[in-house]
C-alpha cells in the first residue's frame, strides 16, 4: 500500500510541468501566451506540441494582457506564463481586466526568491505578490511541487470564475534557484 497521496509522492516533484499540461487541457485552454523561461520550459515544450494549442512568443510580457483579452473577446481561453520580473511591466496592462473583467489567469515562475543567485531579480521578486495583489488580481503561492497543479487549478477557476487576473506564483524551491551560467 502506497503511503503517500498521489500528490505528495516523490514523482509528483519531477512532473509537476506534465500535469500542468494536463491542468490547461482540462480546463479548455487555447492561447498560451509566453515570454521564454527556464522555469517554464517544459510546459511551454508540451504546448508548443499540441496542435489545439497555439503558443504566442512574446517580446514582453504587457503584451500577454493585450493578447488575452483578445483571446477572450474571440471566445478562447488563454494564460500567461511568464518569471516574476515581467509582473511589473505588466501592471498598467492589468488595468484592462480589471476595468473590463476578462478572465487573465497566470503562471508565473519566481525569481528573487529562496535560494536567488542576481541580486537584480530580488527587488521584483520580493513585490510581485503585493504589486499584483494591490492592481486587484489574486494570487496564489505554491512553494512545493505537490502544490503546483492544485493552485494553479484554483487560479484558473478563480480567473474565469470571477472575470479577473489571477496569478499562480511557483516559487524557487520548487523551480530551483539559477547559478551563473545556466538559464
Amino acid at each position: 500500500m502506497d503511503r503517500h497521496p498521489p500528490e505528495s509522492r516523490p514523482e509528483a516533484a519531477a512532473d509537476w510541468p506534465d500535469r500542468l499540461y494536463d491542468l490547461l487541457r482540462t480546463h479548455g485552454i487555447r492561447q498560451v501566451a509566453v515570454v521564454p523561461d527556464a522555469g517554464h520550459a517544459r510546459l511551454i515544450r508540451r504546448c508548443l506540441a499540441d496542435a489545439e494549442m497555439k503558443v504566442v512568443p512574446l517580446t514582453t510580457e504587457e503584451e500577454g494582457i493585450a493578447l488575452l483579452q483578445g483571446a477572450w473577446l474571440g471566445g478562447e481561453k488563454g494564460v500567461l506564463l511568464m518569471q516574476s520580473s515581467g509582473v511589473g511591466n505588466c501592471i498598467n496592462m492589468l488595468s484592462l481586466g480589471i476595468t473590463h473583467r476578462t478572465p487573465m489567469p497566470m503562471l508565473v515562475t519566481m525569481r528573487g526568491d529562496f535560494g536567488e543567485f542576481n541580486p537584480a531579480q530580488v527587488p521584483m521578486g520580493s513585490a510581485t505578490q503585493a504589486v499584483l495583489e494591490a492592481i486587484g488580481a489574486l494570487v496564489r503561492r505554491a512553494d512545493r511541487p505537490e502544490d503546483v497543479v492544485p493552485t494553479a487549478d484554483a487560479t484558473i477557476r478563480l480567473a474565469f470564475n470571477t472575470f479577473r487576473p489571477a496569478a499562480t506564483l511557483i516559487g524557487q524551491r520548487v523551480i530551483g534557484a539559477k547559478t551563473f551560467g545556466k538559464d
